[in-house]
């Protein structure tokens, strides 16, 4: 008999320290085992760096806006394990979950090389999609690729890769070409790949994987974008000569946005019926939390959860697109397997103080250690013992004219919107 949604939960994160183990095998023989439910979906697969979540969510609200039965797969989540998995916006349900993870469990319960916990995630998702019969599914990757346990799919509808930066160096390669070729292992015989704008050397790479696999290679090119206003309440923009409104804000979004347009365009050619309506509205329509994410006027309170260098360099942009002249006290908590001196350094020419806190992940680097870190650079920064501590010495920091940003790890940021929301 299936248990509670904390028993799936349980179970799910009992198995985290076998570790991020890149490989394909486990989730062939799982999804064997559950008789391959992603055999019986169609998908967009969408890898890259940083953007992949805004695009997938963009993509998943212009479908669902078009009358789709649309799944979307996304991590981390930012407040409940539950986003993770969505069709047409709404969250996989407790019972749902249990049921499922039930399942899962029972068919991994024989393998000789047990599955991880990201693998039993993914396989909980194909399920709850073949169950909930979906049209197409939104599938973001969670690392890299290549070796990704969603990589298990079939040729896809399309296959996107967003912005291309540096992280998970370790696991993915030190070079921007390196994570390329990771990336674009998602290219499959014969599918449709959108690509991102971005520099020609990551655009060979994907270039070359399409060649070999005889993948359609869809450029996006921000020389058909043209931004025509943009407030803290949402933007417009043209693409090759329509106009439309997006909630996300950030000049980076515009670029995300092209890459969704050019997305639905690759699959208008292969036959999906989305009307210009249903684009429209799903890119004036859709949210994703904790993406340069406005939550509160007094003071200006932005969150954010970039947490590498490409992501913490958009932060920056936007704060003096949005904020021009405006000092900016930051609340900041990282992991400590990220690259966190470069991202303080990218934005402390924008700082009146940092303000740090102790993430809620084993991986976390403690307060002490990364406000010590930020006054190298010349900066005030102070250690707080706990999140609500922070967001409190926070506020006191600012003055009236004054930005509270709160960025770096998923982890944290999702942590504290409740204490956001309470105004505590």
């Amino acid at each position: 008999m299936a248990g509670t949604s904390d028993d799936a939960l349980s179970y799910i994160h009992s198995v985290t320290w076998r570790g991020s183990r890149l490989g394909l095998s486990r989730t062939f023989e799982l999804m064997a085992r559950l008789g391959d439910p992603q055999k019986e979906l169609k998908f967009i697969h969408v890898a890259g760096t940083n953007g992949k979540g805004s695009t997938a969510a963009m993509l998943a609200a212009i479908l669902s806006a078009g009358g789709y039965r649309t799944g979307l797969y996304t991590s981390p989540y930012i407040r409940s394990f539950h986003e993770r998995m969505q069709v047409n916006g709404v969250p996989i349900t407790d019972e749902e979950l249990e049921r499922i993870t039930d399942r899962v469990r029972t068919a991994a319960s024989g393998m000789d090389d047990p599955p991880t916990e990201f693998e039993l995630v993914t396989a909980i998702g194909f399920c709850f999609f073949q169950e909930k019969d979906c049209d197409i599914v939104v599938l973001e990757v969670g690392m890299g690729g290549r070796l990704d346990s969603t990589n298990v799919i079939g040729p896809p509808e399309a296959a996107v890769i967003t912005a291309i930066g540096l992280d998970h160096t370790a696991e993915l390669g030190d070079t921007v070409e390196k994570i390329a070729a990771e990336k674009a292992g998602i290219v499959k015989d014969g599918c449709d790949v959108v690509l991102y704008e971005q520099g020609e050397n990551i655009c060979q790479v994907v270039a070359d994987a399409c060649a070999r696999h005889g993948a359609r290679l869809h450029r996006v090119h921000a020389s058909d974008l043209s931004p025509l206003s943009a407030d803290l309440s949402g933007q417009r923009f043209r693409y090759r000569g329509a106009d439309y409104s997006l909630a996300l804000l950030g000049a980076h979004q515009l670029r995300n946005a092209a890459t969704v347009l050019t997305c639905v365009e690759a699959l208008r050619q292969k036959g999906w019926d989305i009307p210009d309506e249903a684009v429209r509205r799903g890119l004036s329509e859709v949210r994703w939390p904790a993406r340069f994410q406005v939550v509160s006027r007094h003071p200006l309170t932005i969150v954010d959860g970039g947490h590498n260098p490409h992501g913490v360099q958009t932060v920056a942009e936007n704060l003096s697109l949005y904020c021009p002249g405006r000092k900016v006290v930051f609340l900041t908590g990282v992991l400590a397997d990220k690259e966190y001196t470069a991202m303080m350094k990218l934005v402390a020419p924008l700082a009146k103080c940092f303000v740090t806190v102790t993430p809620e992940n084993p991986r976390a680097l403690d307060a002490a250690s990364l406000a010590a870190v930020i006054r190298t650079l010349g900066v005030e920064a102070v250690a707080a013992s706990s999140l609500p501590e922070g967001l409190a010495m926070s506020r006191a920091r600012c003055g009236a004219d004054d930005v509270l940003c709160i960025f770096g790890s998923l982890y944290m940021v999702g942590a504290m919107l409740p204490y956001l929301e309470n105004k505590t």
